[in-house]
């Protein structure tokens, strides 16, 4: 008789290198941390109360999500308490207790786990979950109505506000040392741009996030925003000003890097980031948003199987 072998056939993955989800979402918490600790030392207490409960309210409704669909639990990938973490940080300080848990409902359940959990969502959910409240709530993301009654110690005023309503002669005053130390009116852990940037560079290098989808969507900011202030210098922004301010640099590290919503090739993920910083400045500039980045990274994202078909050619050659 013929011995009879038993053939087991897995599904992919079928090498891992080791990274687990809850490393990366840890030390992507460990990244922003210095950004948000920055909002805690401007804005005060109520950072606080908005970060733990956006943390909070992020996991359990991830938990209960999980007990609806009768699956396993998995807030101990702290996933859910890393979009939370980045979703507090998008937000105003003075953002209401309802708010904040209408965001984390949207980004969790309807950004995340309507799709299938984790890996299988299609957009950023941070990034949806702005987007919709930004055009239900318009005036939650009016940073210079939601935070009227701080006393600042720098140009009280939202620099992107203010150049899209009075000109690149009225920013002035925003110096690119202000824009880097997050001396700045803006949500409470996106103004601090050095610590973004320390931030978005420790996970290049730990391998967290690649590098091409970051830099290419900076650079297409940056050069479109160029374009722009070579054709009207008195109308439109510099550069750096569009790169510095607003949601660019958190959108650049922490949310158009999302593995599940960008592509896997090199070439891909360049077109990816640079159609992303395109967008922001050209929905900045001439749209009716004064920030485009969560847009702009929803547009990035409907497009990312697309540019994922041009992938490398297989090995080896056809006889």
């Amino acid at each position: 008789m013929f011995e009879q072998k038993k053939l087991i056939v897995s599904h992919a993955p079928f090498w891992h290198i080791g990274n687990r989800v809850t490393e990366r979402s840890y030390h992507t918490m460990l990244a922003a941390l210095p950004a948000a600790l920055a909002g805690l030392v401007y804005y005060g207490v109520p950072v606080l109360g908005v970060i733990g409960l956006s943390v909070a309210s992020a996991m359990l409704w991830e938990l209960l999500i999980n007990r609806a669909m009768k699956k396993p639990p998995t807030i101990g990938d702290g996933n859910a308490a890393l979009i939370g973490l980045l979703l507090a940080m998008v937000f105003p300080a003075t953002m209401p207790w309802w708010a904040v848990l209408t965001g984390t409902f949207i980004a969790v359940v309807v950004g995340k786990q309507i799709f299938g959990g984790i890996g299988s969502n299609a957009f950023s959910p941070v990034a949806l979950a702005v987007a919709i409240m930004m055009i239900s709530w318009k005036d939650l993301f009016d940073f210079n109505g939601m935070l009227l009654h701080y006393d600042f110690n720098f140009a009280a005023a939202f620099p992107l506000a203010t150049a899209k309503y009075f000109g690149s002669t009225s920013v002035e005053s925003f110096s690119l040392a202000d824009l880097l130390m997050g001396r700045q009116v803006g949500a409470l852990g996106s103004t601090f741009g050095l610590g973004l940037i320390i931030g978005g560079i420790y996970l290049m290098i730990r391998g967290f996030i690649r590098w091409e989808i970051a830099i290419s969507f900076l650079a297409g900011v940056y050069v479109t925003a160029m374009l722009f202030n070579v054709v009207d210098p008195v109308r439109f922004a510099d550069p750096n000003f569009h790169v510095f301010t607003g949601y660019t640099l958190i959108g650049a590290f922490f949310l158009a890097t999302d593995d599940a919503s960008s592509p896997v090739w090199f070439a891909p993920m360049l077109i990816y980031g640079a159609v992303g910083g395109i967008m922001t400045v050209l929905i900045r500039n001439i749209g009716a948003y004064i920030d485009g980045v969560m847009l702009a990274i929803l547009v990035a994202n409907l497009i990312s199987p697309l540019l994922d078909k041009i992938s490398p050619k297989a090995l080896g050659k056809v006889e």
